[in-house]
């Protein structure tokens, strides 16, 4: 109830955003606003003003902060193969169309709404990072880490060319491998329900389950930023791209947080082989959710290790046309 209400009134938002941007401009075609803006016959004004209600849409698309606030609780209360498939596709979806607003038709005034882009990125890499150290469901704990990497992805976009644009859609595709893999692992452990989400469900389980505590410290490493997983490098690529774009205290607000979302992560680690397990464990034990589990598993370090795997593709998607 809280996602429809919430999405009902930030989809009001988005589609006031678009009124303006049509009034701005006369069209609603994406390269056509950037020509308008471009040669100075549509509304700068109108169109910034129309920028700041799509933003509150996108924003919330993405459980940027401070839109974040459905994020915990509709993660933690949807069924787990519904979360990981808002965590991943939804959120892929959402930043493709604001990087498609931003980036090509928005592309003229850059220098205006960059420095709001900077704010909500350093904001929500630093709030869902602290937060995130307080959570003692283990849904929850991703769902905050899903809005700390909001703010990584919006760390490469503040760089509005093909740099930022292709460290962005790199992260996405790192992003979307190990949020379905580490969910995946959060779906066996609680033996298809949602009782055993807590973090103590996860005490142990490198003895009860080795192959499941493998995969999940490789998705969590991997979230952390470790090398040589794919969040490294999707993590390197953003900062790189911010820092060539002049944002360099953004990159280091993003480095500092990725420290202290560390911390998290490997408090599950810790969980999983440090400590012994207390109680019965229902678990899911068969074998082929192991073997597709082996996909994400195999994509995040394929992607550490080989980057040029997707980045040929996608230096071809980063190029801007309008």
């Amino acid at each position: 109830m809280k996602y429809f209400l919430l999405g009902a009134f930030s989809s009001a938002f988005f589609l006031y955003g678009v009124a303006l941007a049509y009034g701005a401009t006369g069209t609603t075609r994406i390269p056509a606003i950037a020509h308008a803006l471009s040669g100075q016959t549509g509304s700068q004004a109108l169109a910034l003003t129309a920028f700041g209600f799509l933003a509150i849409g996108f924003g919330f698309k993405v459980s940027a902060v401070p839109f974040h606030m459905w994020t915990p609780d509709v993660y933690q209360g949807a069924p787990t193969p519904v979360t990981a498939f808002m965590a991943a596709a939804t959120k892929v979806a959402a930043f493709c169309a604001l990087i498609r607003v931003l980036d090509v038709s928005l592309q003229p005034l850059a220098w205006s709404w960059e420095p709001v882009v900077w704010v909500i990125a350093a904001l929500s890499v630093v709030v869902g990072s602290i937060l995130a150290i307080a959570q003692s469901d283990v849904k929850r704990m991703l769902a905050y880490s899903s809005v700390a990497h909001a703010g990584f992805i919006l760390t490469g976009l503040t760089a509005s060319n093909q740099d930022g644009i292709r460290a962005a859609l790199f992260y996405l595709v790192s992003y979307a491998v190990m949020t379905l893999g580490s969910f995946g692992v959060v779906m066996l452990v609680s033996a298809r329900g949602e009782e055993q989400t807590s973090l103590g469900s996860y005490a142990g389980l490198g003895r009860r389950q080795p192959l499941l505590a493998g995969l999940m410290t490789l998705f969590l490493l991997s979230l952390a930023g470790i090398p040589p997983t794919a969040g490294f490098i999707a993590k390197v690529g953003v900062f790189a791209a911010a820092i060539r774009a002049g944002h360099w205290s953004l990159a280091l607000v993003g480095v500092l947080s990725s420290v202290v979302a560390a911390f998290f992560y490997l408090r599950v680690i810790v969980l999983m082989y440090m400590q012994e397990p207390a109680g019965e464990h229902l678990e899911d034990r068969s074998a082929l959710p192991r073997v597709a589990l082996a996909i994400p598993a195999i994509l995040t370090l394929l992607l550490g290790v080989f980057p040029q795997i997707v980045l040929g593709v996608l230096d071809k998607a980063s190029v801007l046309r309008w």
